[in-house]
């Protein structure tokens, strides 16, 4: 049954600790519902979260981990040098590779997100950004970049300044024959930026798929991503989502 409390509001902390917690149950519940949406593949995917007082460090996922399994627990706290300094497995290298920079590039950047989802990997291959073809893919109108190079797996460090650069200020990044990238001034604006990234990029493959699709206009679409494209937007749109996912598994906040 649906919650009668007020609509929810933007957070704010006090405490960095309690912020510290806030921002690993949103990591672990957006793990939950990528690997709801089956946004998994074997070990590839990642979602970072910069700690609120270490802030040249990240919380992620454990390498090889389901994302349909992982808790608050298992995220491990990992430094600028790509060491595991609280948690117990090892961390994905593309992950600290693509990530570490994307932090150090952009201090108003809270989480980043990638993951080799099906419709965006595809999307990829066009090399080519999304259109405005929907209300939704507004969001992304003027706000995504497209990294138009493949040199194979991201573990160069080099490889992961250039991403960093191509992402630029925007939210987004499309990375050829990859997949896609969204950021956020929290966990849940990029997961959310994810989500319906991948949805944008399924509802223009399907329209294309189709015959030739009618674009919105560049007025229209500027006016429509300022109100569905803002952070607090894509704050907002996440949390009927993270309310599901927790009461459906609540274990994903055990500590």
């Amino acid at each position: 049954m649906a919650s009668d409390r007020p609509p929810h509001a933007f957070p704010h902390f006090d405490d960095v600790d309690e912020e510290r917690r806030h921002r690993k149950q949103r990591l672990a519940a957006a793990f939950r519902l990528f690997g709801h949406f089956g946004f998994d593949e074997g070990a590839a995917g990642h979602i970072t979260a910069r700690d609120p007082e270490l802030l040249d460090h990240f919380w992620v996922n454990p390498l090889a981990m389901s994302f349909k399994q992982i808790r608050v627990k298992d995220l491990l706290l990992v430094n600028d040098a790509g060491e595991v300094v609280e948690g117990s497995w090892p961390v994905n290298g593309a992950a600290f590779v693509i990530h570490s920079h994307i932090h150090a590039a952009r201090p108003d950047v809270v989480a980043a997100a990638h993951s080799h989802s099906v419709h965006g990997k595809a999307w990829s291959s066009l090399r080519r950004r999304l259109d405005p073809v929907t209300q939704d893919a507004c969001a992304f109108y003027g706000d995504h970049a497209l990294f138009d190079d493949y040199t194979g797996v991201v573990l160069d460090d080099e490889e992961g300044k250039r991403i960093a650069h191509a992402l630029g200020d925007h939210k987004a990044a499309i990375l050829a024959n990859h997949g896609l990238l969204t950021v956020g001034r929290s966990v849940d604006e990029a997961a959310w930026w994810f989500i319906t990234m991948e949805r944008s990029c399924q509802a223009q493959l399907l329209a294309e798929a189709a015959g030739t699709p009618v674009l919105i206009d560049a007025e229209q679409a500027e006016k429509t991503a300022r109100r569905v494209g803002n952070f607090r937007a894509g704050w907002l749109s996440f949390q009927p989502l993270y309310d599901w996912i927790v009461s459906e598994q609540p274990g994903l906040l055990d500590e």
